[in-house]
């Protein structure tokens, strides 16, 4: 049974009907004695163990003490709506609560105590939409160019080179942090994905404006914009439900919940963007763990981009990354009826050219054949008509999924029989875009920038996806090179490189900054382990995950980029000088009380806002250190 980031981020609040009489999992253990264990761990031991028990480096299924840190919500969402539905269904309905029960973390605190004794004082309590928002998305901008002026940010570099922890705020039944936050005015923005809720925090003290349990847990991070000519300024944000929600950002109701997927099996995991009058909605796929399961027909699901109306979210054109999967005329070896073409999910946030009305996107690998020119893609779509413009694609036949080794498998090697193809001509790297498109104007040129797990940055013409430069930063993996995204600070497109668990001299981990007009490296910057003064006990994969996978955040003239091992980093975006480290992977004293520790810092980036810097600490995805931190940091006094 494997549980990966397309679940494991982000719970289903509605799953728990299912389980309406489900206990903490720490009960469940309790009341077992010596002589009798939980009837869950027979049902762990058959259908979970091997693969969560002792998965190797680099696998992305959690060990079983990262299951014991997750939610029964979240354990729950992914066995019954997640890509561990197919090993749920194979479970009655005892057996299903039973081993959650098993599994699950303690609830935590009982009600909304971690919410309501850090409420703000009534006078502080308003939220002030006025203000232009300090970004609109995951990507700061409309271009994803993650990059922050003195304006925007309230810090000059200067400012971030000095900085220490103002305060920090802790996340009940959370494992891990996902989803980065929208900052307006004094307020912050913040999706609690596995605690289930929204909230509106004060900037500057951590203390609680307004909290909302949400419909389902949301997924990622947000996206901030005008519902409609005549509605509210809004928060929209997909949730484990396949959901696309909009919040009214002054009260945090709901205005409007539609679904946009063209395929209920899909997950909604990259964040939504405003693009004028609609939203551009990121839609993944499921195969990729679907296909694990021998008996399943692989593999039917494929990635898309749709545009929504942003005043009601009714869906205003789907761009399909390739066409509806067909039987191929051929059975597993188990006699199941193989299906292709699917894959080519969108993880990542978009970006669109208002001016020239085109939106670009990237995307994942194939999970079955044929190859369509479009998997493991950067991609320009018209913004009006949802037609593709052109594609570029990074790596042909990168057909993978969870079912298949990595790279072509040895003689005599045991295939998954879904993994049909191997030896057919796929590469087998799972060398995806997992970070979203970055649009660059300068020199009376506009290219689009990538980053891809290869470890390769690209630079392509945004009128026709003609390669005008790239560079390739160490051999990729699954988990790295370039993971979640890259910066720019309009000079330099900045290139976090993850490795992790890849052996010297392969190991390219660190931070590459490449002059984008004319293409050429401009410094490098290599990460070290670092497991002495007690880091060692604190993160234990201090030793082998220690690179930068988290997209890089530009402030000024400093390039901010958090660790796997937990350090955020500061640099000097023009030299690449090292300005400051924090460890974040230590306790922390929290303003609402909660027991607060950091840990990885992953998928979500450093964001900034009011004069403040934002980084959620924790992410147990992988077998990384997990953590439940959001932390807040202000210059020195």
């Amino acid at each position: 049974m494997r549980i990966f980031r397309a679940t494991m981020a982000g719970g289903l609040a509605s799953a728990a009907v299912v389980f309406a009489g489900l206990g903490l999992g720490s009960l469940a253990r309790a009341q077992a004695t010596d002589e009798a264990p939980p009837p869950g761990k027979a049902i762990y031991d058959q259908y979970c163990a091997a693969c969560h028990n002792a998965p190797p480096a680099g696998d992305r299924a959690p060990p079983v003490a990262a299951l014991r840190r997750m939610s029964a919500e979240v354990i729950s969402a992914a066995l019954t709506t997640g890509v561990m539905k197919p090993m749920g269904e194979a479970l009655d309905r005892r057996q299903m609560r039973d081993l959650v029960a098993y599994l699950a973390a303690p609830a935590g605190p009982v009600g909304t105590g971690w919410i309501d004794d850090n409420r703000c004082p009534a006078d502080r309590r308003a939220v002030d939409l006025s203000a232009k928002p300090a970004q609109v998305g995951f990507g700061v901008d409309t271009d994803n160019s993650r990059r922050m002026t003195v304006a925007q940010a309230g810090l000059s570099t200067k400012d971030v080179a000095s900085l220490e922890v103002a305060w920090a705020f802790a996340l009940p039944r959370t494992s891990g942090i996902r989803g980065q936050g929208v900052v307006v005015g004094s307020t912050l923005f913040y999706p609690a994905n596995q605690a289930g809720y929204l909230l509106a925090l004060d900037t500057r003290s951590g203390c609680v404006k307004w909290a909302v349990q949400t419909p389902a847990n949301l997924r990622a991070s947000l996206a901030y914009g005008k519902l409609g000519p005549n509605g509210p300024w809004g928060l929209v944000g997909g949730d484990a439900s396949g959901n696309l929600t909009a919040f009214d950002a002054a009260t945090g109701k709901v205005v409007w919940r539609n679904d946009p997927r063209h395929d209920k099996q899909v997950p909604l995991s990259g964040t939504p963007l405003f693009a004028g009058d609609r939203i551009l909605v990121p839609i993944s796929a499921a195969d990729v763990g679907l296909a694990t399961r021998p008996g399943y027909a692989c593999c039917k699901t494929h990635g898309a981009l749709a545009a929504v109306s942003a005043a009601d979210g009714k869906l205003l054109w789907t761009w399909h990354t390739m066409p509806d999967a067909q039987p191929l005329g051929r059975r597993n070896a188990l006699g199941t009826e193989m299906y292709g073409p699917s894959g080519a999910p969108i993880w990542s946030s978009p970006s669109v050219d208002l001016k020239r009305g085109v939106a670009y996107t990237a995307t994942g690998e194939g999970t079955s054949p044929p190859d369509t020119g479009t998997s493991d893609s950067l991609v320009a779509i018209d913004l009006a008509t949802g037609r593709q413009k052109w594609a570029f694609q990074a790596l042909a036949n990168d057909i993978w999924h969870m079912g298949c080794p990595i790279g072509p498998p040895g003689p005599g090697a045991k295939i998954n029989p879904n993994c049909f193809f191997a030896g057919e001509g796929s590469v087998l790297l799972d060398h995806d875009f997992g970070g979203g498109p970055v649009i660059w104007r300068g020199k009376g040129r506009e290219l689009i920038l990538g980053g891809q797990k290869s470890g390769d940055v690209w630079a392509v013409n945004a009128t026709d996806g003609k390669v005008v430069w790239h560079h390739r930063f160490g051999k990729g993996s699954p988990l790295g090179g370039v993971h979640w995204g890259i910066a720019t600070d309009g000079v330099r497109v900045f290139a976090p490189i993850a490795d992790p668990n890849i052996p010297a001299p392969l190991n390219a981990a660190g931070l590459y900054a490449i002059d984008i007009a004319s293409g050429k490296v401009a410094w490098s910057w290599k990460a070290r382990p670092d497991c002495a003064n007690g880091r060692q006990a604190r993160v234990a994969i201090c030793a082998g995950r220690f690179g930068l996978s988290a997209p890089p955040l530009v402030v000024d003239g400093a390039v901010i980029a958090g660790g796997l091992d937990g350090r955020l980093y500061v640099f000097d975006a023009k030299s690449g000088r090292l300005l400051a480290t924090h460890d974040t992977a230590t306790p922390f004293e929290t303003v609402n009380k909660l027991k607060g520790n950091g840990g990885t810092i992953d998928a979500a980036g450093p964001f900034a806002g009011d004069g403040m810097l934002f980084v959620g600490s924790g992410y147990a995805s992988f077998g990384q250190a997990g953590g439940n931190v959001l932390v807040a940091y202000r210059p020195r006094k």
